[in-house]
């Protein structure tokens, strides 16, 4: 976006580098780059901690324990091979520094133990145990430090609520962002910026993601023109407590010998897959929903445990408390959004196809990840692609250059215009780009979702509202992952085409602009 700039702008803020995003992965980010002298502005739309993904994160954060071979192969096997092996290098590679650096001596995570050694928990699709964690609250004990740690070193500030909605791109090159500071946007100038905006679970009726998970760092980068990869691989964690407001219940519970059971009473699991309940998320979650459908109803029966698990999960246990669920009857279960595998296309160091534009955490498509997540590897790409991508943004100056002003002229945006579109957003996506995708059903999507961009563009060209600009990049965020559908018809990891469509691809319509 550039054009005239208004005359306020004769001295407009700077960083060395912009940060958009507070998760694990733009506190990273952020650090890296501060360590290399830069001086960083890290902008949030959270006020909060537990407004960023990473906060909620259960399980913990994956290891090599000196194998990373071993890592390497379970992340393969669990996508089918449809992984980079070579970002899967970057990973397993630079796993154990990293967690030593920033974790262990930097912050210091009282991860649990055993004994004198840690205590590595089992997850699904690992061969072995390899999991730190602290108690299935992991996140909470990762990032609360981190943002601490950040609010006192001398070149970082953090900008609390506050979006970004627009990337400041002039001939190839990423200048910034426009902040929801000022009513026309305020511009930050920027030697390079980093996305870091976490995931996309507001486009979908039900999401273990926090409220704001809109996919804004996606929609931005690819308006401004950046790549993206992979957006049909949209993963549904299959043991989310299904009551109104759902919570996820880790993989570690499975891993620690819980197992899911029909309405019947009857375990399932093992006439889906050999490794029954610790087969990779995107079997588990389809046969969970299959149970469903079939018998009314899952639960997790958590009576197998070697340790009550009020005592195994205490977190967790209170939380089904306070939730009304008696976990000791078995936790009623249903497959829920949780992850997107694909997003702006970055190479090993988080760089996007924009020049001075970086990606990292969630947002980003590394190629890790493939068709479908690894648990408990989020935590550990968020980590080592945030510190490469904050050391190789290091040592360039912001250029400002004349910006055009964003429109906030006209009146207010009518009440509940945005959660009226928000709901029939995610009916449609729900629906048709879910656990299960019909070629039609694709076609159907794609066809509303476009319609609905039209109607949400016409208000965004005369307002600056965050709910409006949120709307507008979950929409296309959808359009994304709707064309990606269309595009691929190979039945794969979390892109599941039902068996009488698999045959043929779907045809939609035009890329969302």
């Amino acid at each position: 976006m550039s054009g005239e700039s208004t005359p306020d702008d004769a001295d407009p803020r700077t960083a060395d580098v912009l940060v958009v995003g507070s998760g694990i992965a733009g506190c990273a980010a952020a650090l890296s780059a501060a360590r290399e002298g830069e001086e960083v502005l890290l902008v949030t739309k959270a006020s909060e901690p537990d407004d960023a993904s990473s906060d909620w994160a259960q399980g913990g954060i994956a290891t090599t324990r000196g194998d990373p071979e071993s890592l390497k192969n379970d992340i393969m096997e669990a996508n089918a091979n449809t992984a980079d092996p070579e970002a899967v290098d970057v990973l397993v590679e630079n796993a154990a520094p990293a967690v030593r650096d920033v974790l262990l001596e930097t912050l210091d995570v009282d991860f649990d133990t055993l004994g004198a050694d840690y205590d590595f928990a089992q997850e699904a699709a690992h061969s072995e145990e390899r999991i730190l964690h602290v108690d299935a609250s992991t996140g909470q004990h990762i990032l609360r430090p981190f943002l601490a740690h950040l609010s006192e070193v001398d070149n970082v500030e953090i900008l609390e609520d506050t979006t970004a909605l627009e990337l400041i791109r002039h001939e190839g090159r990423v200048h910034g962002a426009l902040l929801d500071t000022e009513p026309d946007g305020e511009p930050v100038f920027a030697g390079t910026t980093v996305l870091a905006t976490g995931g996309i679970g507001d486009c979908f009726a039900q999401s273990t993601n926090p409220a704001g998970s809109t996919g804004d760092g996606i929609a931005m980068a690819f308006l401004a023109g950046a790549a993206v990869d992979d957006m049909e691989y949209v993963q549904f964690h299959p043991t989310a407590a299904a009551v109104e407001d759902p919570f996820l219940l880790s993989e570690a519970v499975r891993g620690e010998g819980a197992v899911l059971r029909n309405a019947d009473g009857r375990r399932f699991m093992p006439d889906y897959h050999d490794d029954a309940e610790l087969a990779p998320r995107d079997v588990v979650a389809r046969a969970v929903q299959d149970e469903i459908d079939t018998t009314g109803s899952v639960t997790l029966d958590v009576s197998p445990l070697d340790d009550p698990f009020d005592e195994a999960f205490p977190n967790l246990a209170s939380t089904c408390e306070d939730r009304g669920v008696d976990w000791q009857d078995g936790i009623p279960v249903a497959p829920c959004e949780h992850f997107l595998c694909g997003g702006i296309a970055v190479d090993g160091h988080g760089r996007a196809t924009l020049d001075r534009l970086y990606a990292v955490g969630e947002c980003a498509r590394t190629g890790v990840h493939g068709a479908n997540r690894l648990a408990s590897t989020s935590l550990l790409e968020g980590l080592v692609w945030g510190l490469r991508a904050g050391e190789d943004a290091a040592g360039f100056d912001a250029a400002p250059i004349e910006v055009q002003r964003l429109r906030n002229s006209d009146p207010a945006l009518p009440d509940r215009f945005a959660a009226e579109k928000f709901h029939r957003l995610r009916s449609i996506t729900t629906e048709e780009l879910g656990l299960r995708r019909t070629t039609d059903g694709i076609v159907t999507a794609s066809g509303v979702l476009r319609r609905l961009k039209g109607e949400v563009d016409a208000y965004t060209r005369t307002r600056t509202s965050r709910s409006l600009y949120e709307l507008r990049n979950a929409t296309v965020v959808a359009i994304l992952i709707a064309n990606a559908a269309a595009d691929n018809d190979e039945s794969v990891g979390c892109h599941y085409l039902a068996e009488s469509d698999a045959e043929q691809p779907a045809t939609v319509g035009t890329e969302p602009e």
